[in-house]
């Protein structure tokens, strides 16, 4: 295998995929990168075996290959080389050197038979959308993803398929997030999916440019294509919760709110609160919302807002991050809080709006 090109053309897809290469492997293979050079074009692979990033890049191929090679010292030399720098990769028996200049390295290979790859993931069907609209998706729901819970299905973001809608659920049990849009074109197989929370942070990151993209969803892999980069990742093998038993009915106790007021209000009361639980009390009623912190140190915060309110008279706990995270992810000027009673879920949205949805479980204070 024998290529060149300028150093911001390698740099490109290398960065782009570097993400999921762990630096600590149980398997030495998976600290390299695939690189595939084959008709003027370079693919470069990672994978930690549960997401794959596959990028590309054009090249001039003197002569083509496969080999794997140490990702993170690749990209490394990469970008410590002069922006305008030429690099050449030839590969020679168990070893690749990199030229460039009066620069010269060699790295250590591994066989590309022995990387471990995903060809294909028996796709039941692709939804294509903009990639705006996956991003604002994910931005609005992976917050209220768990983190190494026991319930593993948690561990992840729902992405689900129902007549015209693609909506995304995230839940760790405290709280839900849901999001959802609406598809152009024909009606789609109904199906549902778990991404496990490393590939939806990873698709995160990797997403923000323009244009459509293509969700394949098969039985055990999701893949997506945007740009010259394709994520795949495999999916959680779990039965997610029936999220829409916990989202609340409407209230007639539901208080509106400007929504940075509000949020500020919260903010300074929270630096009272218990570091550990977070806990922060609401007193609602018609003259307005108190907002109540104390902590172990006998600290104590309050805090009243003016709200638009006619209901009960309610006293309810929360955990102030998690009402926080909610509020954040509202649009708009104005948040409604809606709540049966002090024993009851709260929910969270911008007035008018029911694409997005926000539920916190109160906590006992």
């Amino acid at each position: 295998m024998k290529l060149s090109a300028a150093r911001d053309v390698l740099l490109k897809p290398l960065q782009a995929v570097i993400g999921v290469v762990e630096r600590r492997q149980t398997m030495p293979i998976l600290s390299n990168v695939l690189l595939v050079a084959r008709n003027g074009e370079l693919s470069v692979t990672a994978t930690d075996l549960e997401v794959e990033l596959v990028a590309r890049a054009e090249v001039d191929v003197e002569s083509g290959g496969e080999i794997t090679v140490s990702g993170r010292k690749l990209l490394d030399i990469c970008k410590a080389l002069p922006e305008a720098a030429v690099v050449q990769l030839v590969v020679s028996g168990e070893k690749m050197s990199i030229r460039s200049g009066r620069s010269k390295f060699s790295l250590t290979t591994l066989p590309a038979a022995e990387f471990p790859t995903v060809d294909d993931i028996k796709a039941g069907q692709t939804i294509t959308v903009g990639q705006d609209v996956l991003a604002t998706l994910i931005e609005k729901t992976h917050f209220s993803m768990a983190q190494q819970d026991v319930r593993y299905y948690l561990n992840g973001m729902l992405l689900e398929v129902r007549g015209q809608h693609l909506k995304a659920v995230a839940t760790d049990g405290h709280r839900l997030a849901l999001c959802q849009a609406t598809l152009a074109g024909e009606k789609l197989k109904e199906q549902q999916v778990i991404v496990p929370r490393k590939g939806v942070l990873e698709l995160q990151r990797l997403l923000g440019g323009d244009g459509d993209v293509g969700i394949e969803l098969g039985e055990n892999h999701v893949r997506v294509a945007l740009g010259g980069i394709r994520f795949t990742s495999k999916l959680i093998d779990g039965r997610f919760p029936e999220y829409e038993r916990v989202i609340p009915q409407e209230s007639s106790n539901e208080l509106r709110a400007d929504k940075e007021l509000f949020r500020s209000a919260l903010q300074r009361t929270a630096i009272l609160s218990n570091e550990k639980y977070r806990g922060i009390r609401l007193i609602i009623r018609d003259s307005g919302v108190v907002l109540q912190a104390h902590n172990p140190e006998q600290e104590e915060a309050e805090e009243e807002v003016e709200v638009q309110y006619s209901g009960d008279d309610i006293e309810i706990g929360f955990n102030v991050n998690y009402l926080l995270d909610a509020m954040g992810a509202v649009d708009g000027d104005e948040v409604t809080l809606s709540v049966v009673d002090s024993n009851s879920s709260c929910l969270v949205r911008e007035p008018g709006n029911d694409d997005r949805k926000f539920v916190v479980m109160p906590m006992r204070l």
